[in-house]
Parts: C-alpha cells; structure tokens; sequence
C-alpha cells in the first residue's frame, strides 16, 4: 500500500512516499480503506516531534480519518497515527460510523476540530448564552467551526480573530460579529474595545504576546482556555493575577476527551448531528494527493491556508 512514512524527524522534506505492506488486523482490529485524511497544524509538530505525545520511528503521520470497513460501513476515527496511508488496522471500539447524510469531506473536516471546538466552548470554556468569546485561528479548521458553534450555543457576542481580507470576510460570514486583525500590535486593546470593555471566554491558539494581550481582556470570572501554541512561545502566569481577578486558565488536549468515552461519543454525535442537519460546515480548504503531502505541511505552516485540508490516498 502507499503511505507517507518519516525515518528521521524534521521538516516537510522528511517526508516520502513509500510502498509498505499492508497492517495486519490483530484480534479486536478492523483493516480500514481509507478514504479521506484529515491534515492538522499539529501534524507538522509530530513531524518533528515536538507534540504532546512522544513519537517513535519510523512513523507514518496522520491522526484522524474516514474509511470503509470490510464490511462497506463507512466509519471515522481518531488514532495516534497511521492515517497517512491508503489502509490502517484500527481496534473496532475506536471507529464512529458516519451518518449517511454527511460527505467523506465534511466528515473528515469536522472530526477533530469540530469535537475539539464543542469540547472546548462546553467543557473547558463553559460558554453560556449571552456571554462574549473570542476565538483565535478562527479561519483554521478548528476556529470555524468554533464560531459556528458559538453562534448556535447562544453566544452574545463573537469576536473573531484573523490576518488577511479573505480569512476576515471567511469569518464574518460563519456569524463573528467582529474580526480583529492577529497580527495587530494593539490586539488586546482592539479586543476590549469590540467586547466593550469585558471578554468572557478566549480560545487561545498562539502563545506568546497574544496569550498576554488576550488575558489582560478577560473580566472577572473569565475564561482562557489554551487549544494551541502556534508561536512555540511558553507563558507564564502569576497566581495572584488568577486570584485578584477570579481568572480561570485552561489547557485543552482532544486525547485526554478521547480517553472520557462517555464524553467524547457525546461531543462526537453532537457534531455530526450538526453537520447532517445542516448546521455545521467545514471550511474546506482542498483535497490533495499523498505525493502533495510535503506541500501542504509547508502551506499549514506558513498559515497560507484557509479551512481543513484534506487528504486522498487513491492519489
């Protein structure tokens, strides 16, 4: 079978293309075709491994799929890798059957960002109607669908953040009520002035100044939940802010939700009820071949991307 595989960590260049023998399902597994990959910022931090989770070589990226068991029931799920692949052998209390009425594309677009995104605003943010949030990245797979969440949880207000007119107009039209430039040396003081004064609720995805600038918006009884570290720039927090301000600060990590089964198949089914009803979209942002895989790591890294990328391993 093909598959993407890395022999040494490193950039988009480690890696290639190669011809593997197909798994071997042990007892409890299913083999999988794999239809569609699901490509994730994180994906380009395994490379090097730099992620939460230690990896081991040789690898073969890719945490999150849709495929077809051997039975032809189409089925999705989240794995520690392999998913880089044209098959992977995967334990069948892991795979989510994908309702009918949802695509591969839309599938595999709102698998992993659109459970983070519920998890994130229900349970680490708590997100209650009326209340403001922002959210960062929110042109990325998983700030789009947070938006949309937001909007349909009854948020009050819904300031966005973005770099470029595109991604701007992107997520003005998913239901921000504002967009504010990331990039913008004033980001928490364009912030407080769209939230008039008080943010309830920030999805932090960067690190670094905008994880300082954001924190200093938050009133009292807000909440910063951490989703992502895009700059790699570690913060630090003195808790007597936390204390005289009643500040909460988060982390989030999706496989700590996954080892919950009672919370993840809730947050699961939410999403893809969402999505078959209508109510949820991914933001597709293309479908590519295995052999264009080095490209899209590059493009996801340089933020040239709008939405989720995809893979196809028929390409």
């Amino acid at each position: 079978m093909k598959a993407i595989q890395i022999e040494e960590f490193g950039g988009p260049e480690v890696m290639n293309l190669v011809e593997l023998p197909e798994p071997v399902p042990a007892e409890g597994e299913s083999l999988i075709n794999v239809r569609r990959t699901g490509v994730n910022f994180s994906d380009t931090h395994i490379t090097k491994d730099q992620y939460v989770a230690r990896q081991k070589l040789p690898l073969v990226p890719g945490i999150e799929f849709i495929g077809v068991d051997a039975g032809g029931r189409r089925v999705a799920a989240v794995v520690p890798h392999g998913a880089y692949a044209e098959k992977i052998a995967v334990p069948e209390s892991n795979l989510v059957a994908v309702p009918d009425g949802v695509s591969d594309e839309q599938a595999a677009g709102v698998l992993i960002q659109g459970v983070t995104a519920d998890a994130v605003l229900r349970i680490s943010g708590c997100l209650k109607p009326g209340e403001t949030v922002v959210i960062g990245a929110a042109a990325g797979g998983t700030g789009s669908l947070a938006v949309q969440l937001a909007r349909s949880m009854g948020a009050g207000r819904i300031i966005a953040l973005a770099s470029g007119e595109e991604k701007k107009q992107l997520v003005l039209a998913l239901g921000a009520d504002r967009v504010i430039d990331s990039r913008s040396d004033d980001l928490g003081e364009e912030v407080l002035d769209a939230a008039d004064g008080k943010v309830d609720v920030v999805l932090e995805m960067a690190g670094g100044d905008s994880f300082d600038q954001l924190l200093e918006t938050l009133g009292p009884f807000g909440r910063m939940v951490v989703v992502g570290i895009a700059t790699r720039k570690q913060n630090e927090i003195r808790t007597g802010k936390l204390l005289k301000h009643s500040l909460s600060v988060t982390g989030f990590w999706l496989m700590h939700l996954l080892a919950r089964p009672e919370l993840a198949r809730d947050s699961i089914d939410r999403v893809f009820g969402a999505t078959a009803r209508g109510d949820l979209k991914a933001v597709l942002g293309g479908t590519y071949g295995l052999s264009e895989a080095r490209q899209v790591h590059r493009d996801i890294a340089g933020r040239k991307t709008v939405g989720k990328l995809l893979l196809d391993p028929s390409r």
